[in-house]
């Protein structure tokens, strides 16, 4: 078993949230390798794979590099999967995959066709390695992923298997749910901190407020779910992950003193919000209230709203979004020193806010782009020692 040895490791994000898993990785103690569209690479032994996996909140998996080489024809593609050391991380039972493979400006841009040719060039490696035709494939499961760049291909294991944005205490949502990963990116994106008020008067199925309690109670969001890579003995030793987790764990504090609060028209969204929250363990860190957003009131001054309004994913919905946009308005106007933050892809929405942004960040939520306007409000006063 190789115990110590330096692995480069991918952590994949929303585009335009690099910076902030940047960030995370540093934070962690590990030294990035690179940063690219939608990635960032650092390096780190077998424990960072378990801490990256249930301490990130930003990222959406971690993978495993296994090697780069430049490829512009299938046969470059064959040859570069079969002159990397599958039998280094690959088992003789394991059951190996290309489970997707993501082209960007290269020559090679059909998905299925890279996915077959590198399993083709796999099954070959380990043909010859093992000296055998057929595997049992009955063992632990080490799916791979491709990534194609300028005709640059990035060969990586999937350490994580179901995607880090489910946490696994969202058992229901909205209609059009802003993932845990990008809701935790964007309040850190944010001035906020868990001693400061925070309000989301669209809180829909609760995320923000929940990603907001888990951070202030310091909450690993991966603590207590498992991972592909915790089967994989002959790699990384099942004793790191235990380890990892319950001193994650260990380290939480749901005392934690804090001010969080959520609205919703939506009776029904109410009910569900308070039931994630259960689920995730923060339900009486957070209150939840039926209200609608232009009544948003609150005694406490120099408190954050961040808020993901709906932005008309229907057509017949679009005719209420001026109206809907111009409650922020209002909002802003009941609580002028407070700092507000608003992810949307409604094109009008700051003519409707009745402001242009002070800041604007562009975010692909997926394939839709959205647009984070930020409006920082005065300082609080400093407390007197």
């Amino acid at each position: 078993m190789r115990t110590m040895e330096n692995f480069e490791i991918l952590a994949p994000c929303h585009f335009g949230l690099e910076a902030v898993l940047k960030r995370e990785i540093y934070d962690l103690g590990y030294e990035i390798s690179r940063v690219e569209d939608g990635h960032v690479a650092f390096w780190g032994d077998p424990e960072a794979i378990a801490m990256a996996n249930v301490h990130l909140r930003c990222a959406e998996r971690v993978l495993l590099v296994v090697g780069r080489f430049q490829a512009t024809t299938f046969e470059e593609l064959f040859q570069g999967i079969l002159a990397l050391p599958w039998e280094k991380y690959i088992p003789f039972d394991g059951r190996f995959w290309v489970t997707k493979a993501t082209s960007v400006k290269s020559k090679l841009f059909s998905g299925p066709d890279i996915q077959s040719v590198t399993k083709k060039a796999m099954v070959r490696r380990m043909q010859r390695t093992y000296d055998v035709d057929l595997f049992p494939e009955d063992g632990a499961d080490y799916p791979v992923r491709l990534f194609l760049y300028k005709d640059q291909v990035t060969v990586t294991l999937d350490t994580t298997g179901v995607p880090l944005h489910k946490r696994g205490y969202r058992t229901m949502t909205s209609k059009a749910p802003l993932s845990e990963t990008l809701a935790s990116a964007l309040l850190m994106l944010t001035p906020w901190r868990g001693d400061r008020i925070l309000l989301d008067p669209f809180c829909g199925s609760g995320t923000f407020l929940i990603e907001a309690a888990m951070m202030a109670a310091n909450i690993a969001p991966g603590a207590r779910r498992e991972f592909t890579a915790e089967k994989w003995t002959n790699l990384l030793d099942p004793t790191i992950w235990q380890e990892v987790k319950e001193d994650a764990i260990a380290c939480e504090d749901t005392t934690v003193d804090v001010n969080l609060s959520g609205f919703d028209l939506d009776p029904d969204m109410v009910k569900i919000a308070r039931i994630n929250a259960k689920q995730a363990g923060v339900d009486h860190m957070i209150h939840f209230q039926q209200r609608d957003a232009g009544a948003t009131r609150h005694p406490g001054k120099y408190g954050f709203i961040v808020t993901n309004p709906p932005y008309g994913e229907r057509i017949a919905d679009q005719k209420d979004l001026p109206e809907l946009y111009g409650k922020l308005q209002t909002v802003m106007q009941q609580l002028p020193t407070w700092s507000v933050y608003v992810i949307t892809s409604y094109e009008d929405a700051q003519k409707y806010i009745g402001r242009k942004a002070d800041r604007n960040r562009k975010i692909y939520n997926g394939m839709i782009k959205t647009y984070f306007y930020q409006y920082p409000g005065p300082k609080p006063p400093r407390k007197k020692p």
